[in-house]
């Protein structure tokens, strides 16, 4: 799949691009973000803020952004190959919420007033993003939303809860879809609003995760007011942004990165645990796991690159996305189900503080354990968020049938 592609801005060398990724991962890394991605501590804001700066001074955070507003203009595939490489070097997970999300939306789809008041935040990481869709009763179901915008004058008042809303704890601002009118079709009556988090009526309360680790909360809006120039696109018009942010999401899902990232830590246990006498990658059934995963992540990658190169030449449907959602989601799993049965009983005694900075105890286990153990309980999360595989499936089966 290597090779010189067809980007959004031109030809690109994607190997030459590729090689030079993993050089700057190499060499360019801070030193402290450096040592945290050796002890696989848990990233900061102010960690991510930085890398997320660093990214952008080379001209990489939004290269996929247009020229006009900032990015390179690059197509899907230097895309997928930046975040391919990042993710497999360890690096702070992209924030995507704002660079891929709501900057995208707002560029495509805002006036020129809201591009010049919310863009530049966002290629600085000036201003931390997070995203307003899941509700009790309406997660995967987004034309379920039932948080209401009723307009008063100039302001829409807004009240309503939003559920596992990732880093909503650091976030400044939340882009939010809230229903503006009832309709029969669901679909319709749904707006889509840029919301400050300081706001008056806004609270704030974490969702402890079984990983131990803070990352998904609940949001509450009492009567909150937004200004109707804090809307973007038209009145009703918010499932149409839904669906375009949903369709740039489910990319992203697949994680190439992680899981090749993760097959190696595999292996590498393998190399360093014994069954008896003998390595435990000499054992036939832990040759036999590796090989099926090593297959499931080539035909994966496979299958994503091909939809990014579609989606340059302007095909592709929205199946494709839902396809990766699915499969991405189940491989990752599918690795860290082996690691943790290869683990065994030294990495039940998991201790998340142990990912935190400054922890001075002591660990259990291989050394990699309990950033294994956590990424094992974190993904059981991956098969849920951006849109459930049940939710995928219906798609894929709609769009396949052709129902």
């Amino acid at each position: 799949m290597e090779g010189e592609r067809q980007g959004g801005a031109g030809r690109f060398d994607e190997q030459a691009f590729r090689s030079e990724v993993r050089e700057f991962c190499e060499r360019d890394i801070p030193d402290d973000l450096s040592a945290k991605i050796r002890r696989h501590e848990y990233f900061s804001k102010e960690d991510r803020v930085q890398w997320q700066r660093l990214l952008h001074r080379r001209g990489w955070f939004v290269g996929d952004w247009p020229v006009a507003y900032g990015g390179a203009g690059w197509g899907p595939t230097q895309r997928l190959v930046l975040i391919e490489e990042l993710e497999r070097a360890g690096t702070p997970w992209l924030t995507h919420f704002g660079f891929s999300f709501v900057g995208p939306v707002i560029y495509t789809f805002g006036s020129e007033s809201q591009k010049a008041r919310y863009l530049p935040g966002i290629r600085e990481s000036q201003t931390w993003w997070c995203q307003g869709f899941s509700e009790p009763g309406a997660g995967s179901d987004l034309a379920s939303v039932s948080m209401f915008a009723e307009r008063v004058g100039d302001h829409y008042v807004v009240s309503g809860q939003k559920t596992w809303t990732t880093m909503a704890q650091w976030a400044d601002k939340i882009f939010c879809l809230v229903r503006t009118q009832r309709c029969e079709r669901r679909q319709q009556g749904i707006s889509f609003l840029l919301i400050d988090l300081r706001s008056p009526g806004v609270t704030i309360r974490p969702i402890r995760t079984i990983d131990g680790i803070h990352h998904v909360n609940e949001v509450f809006l009492d009567s909150v007011h937004v200004p109707v120039e804090d809307r973007v696109g038209e009145e009703g018009e918010g499932w149409n942004l839904a669906r375009f942010i949903v369709g740039r999401e489910r990319l992203l899902v697949a994680e190439l990165g992680k899981a090749r990232r993760l097959l190696d830590q595999f292996a590498e246990l393998g190399r360093s645990l014994k069954d008896g006498s003998r390595a435990l990658c000499d054992t036939v059934p832990f040759r036999l796991r590796l090989a099926q995963l090593e297959v499931k992540l080539h035909t994966l990658r496979t299958s994503a690159y091909s939809i990014a190169a579609d989606m340059e030449r302007g095909k592709g449907g929205e199946s494709d996305a839902s396809l990766l959602k699915i499969r991405g989601s189940e491989l990752q799993q599918a690795i860290l189900d082996a690691v943790v049965s290869v683990i065994g009983e030294s990495g039940l005694a998991f201790q998340p503080e142990s990912l935190l900075a400054g922890f001075s105890g002591v660990t259990h286990g291989p050394s990699m354990a309990p950033a294994l153990v956590f990424d094992h309980l974190y993904s059981r999360a991956t098969s849920i968020y951006g849109g459930s595989n049940e939710i995928q499936r219906g798609i894929v089966a709609k769009v396949q049938l052709g129902l």
